[in-house]
């Protein structure tokens, strides 16, 4: 069977993710179509608007023959661990022979050169890095900038447009795991990764998250033409969680040790969120004041998700170099049994019941515990509660 996979989050699918899923099945020749998707957590350092099964059976519907979950503790990680994370399960199905994924530039070819040059970091590039650092430029940025400067023949959108930047990590994951999983990009459509304008059809997650939980009738045209039909009616009931709130009293909890152990913080960075969370108890304004040239928006709410979560740099690590397993959330029940097997031949184990979880090693099964506890925090946030074991079959 050859399974071409998707790297997403679907926070919330839209029109361009239905168009991208077709796009896939037909350039891809797959016979199936496999989603990793994050599970109630962002890498944006958010609660995802819908839970996991939700946005499961969603994907489901909208083209994927199947949806597992990426592990809280890679799914809410900085881009490269969030790469090595996915690229790290789906490298150990056998049948998963090509990675799609949107972009909004670069041939296969020009992603994996830049990979192969992304990965050589010798000692001159350490030097240079390290120099770029020293005014205050985020480590991301610093990094781009330094293999930029050593490797002219790189195309700097590879490492500068958002979906790129993905894709470049995804490559990189992929030949670091020593993989044959092929890379395909596929060109995006419609409003860009960070774009805030609602378009007639294909406006990005960013806008619609904007805008969900306002009322109107301006709203709901803008979400039903964004967004397609099995969609619409769970975005129109959408109730903003108290994450926010949550996540700053989890930061007043911490110790700096607890915070300094998150996969996104360094550098003393603990110490300024603690200090200015005392001073600034609200969330955006504490933000504001720790956000900075080197520190991003997005790093820092990640730091206040990890801590929250209780991911560990560490364990993250740790995860990386162990054996896992295969979560399934939704399966398509045309064919899905046959998938299903496909999946359960690979070298890490398939979890689609609560026995199977019995069976895990020390490392998955701490990993799995993570992924326990952000869907008990997650039930908690929005007053429900989200079975850890199900898996959906969809007609």
């Amino acid at each position: 069977m050859k399974i071409c996979a998707v790297i997403c989050e679907y926070n919330p699918f839209h029109n361009g993710h239905l168009y991208q899923l077709g796009e896939i099945r037909k350039r891809s020749g797959c016979e199936k179509l496999l989603c990793i998707m994050s599970g109630n957590f962002t890498q944006r350092g958010e609660a995802a608007v819908f839970d996991k099964y939700t946005r499961a059976r969603h994907a489901v519907m909208g083209g994927a023959d199947a949806v597992i979950e990426l592990p809280a503790a890679f799914a809410v990680s900085p881009a490269e661990l969030f790469a090595q994370g996915a690229v790290h399960i789906l490298a150990s199905i056998p049948d998963v022979t090509t990675l799609a994924f949107g972009c909004e530039s670069g041939t296969k070819e020009q992603f994996l050169a830049a990979a192969r040059a992304s990965l050589r970091e010798d000692r001159a590039f350490k030097t240079a890095l390290k120099e770029r650092m020293k005014d205050g430029t985020s480590y991301p940025k610093a990094r781009t900038e330094t293999l930029l400067a050593l490797h002219t023949d790189i195309d700097e959108a590879l490492f500068t447009s958002p979906n790129n930047l993905l894709g470049s990590e995804y490559c990189r994951a992929i030949l670091a795991e020593g993989s044959d999983i092929e890379p395909l990009p596929i060109l995006r459509v419609g409003g860009g990764y960070a774009d805030t304008e609602i378009r007639k059809n294909f406006s990005s997650a960013t806008a619609l998250r904007a805008v969900l939980g306002e009322s109107g009738m301006r709203v709901r045209r803008a979400l039903k033409a964004n967004l397609p039909d099995m969609v619409y009616p769970d975005a129109v009931k959408y109730r903003p969680t108290a994450y926010e709130t949550a996540a700053l009293c989890a930061v007043l909890s911490a110790s700096e040790e607890q915070l300094s152990a998150c996969p996104d913080c360094s550098e003393g960075l603990e110490n300024r969120i603690r200090t200015m969370a005392r001073l600034h108890p609200e969330t955006e304004d504490m933000l504001e004041k720790v956000i900075s040239k080197r520190y991003t928006r997005s790093r820092v709410k990640r730091i206040l998700l990890q801590n929250f979560l209780g991911v560990r740099l560490k364990a993250v690590k740790n995860f990386l170099a162990s054996p896992l397993y295969v979560r399934t959330l939704a399966v398509r029940r045309e064919g899905g049994e046959e998938l299903l097997a496909a999946l359960a031949r690979g070298s890490f184990p398939l979890v689609a019941r609560k026995s199977d979880f019995y069976s895990l090693k020390r490392s998955a099964a701490d990993c799995f515990a993570l992924d326990m506890r952000a869907n008990d925090l997650y039930g908690a946030l929005t007053h429900t509660h989200l079975g850890e074991f199900e898996t959906l079959f969809i007609d």
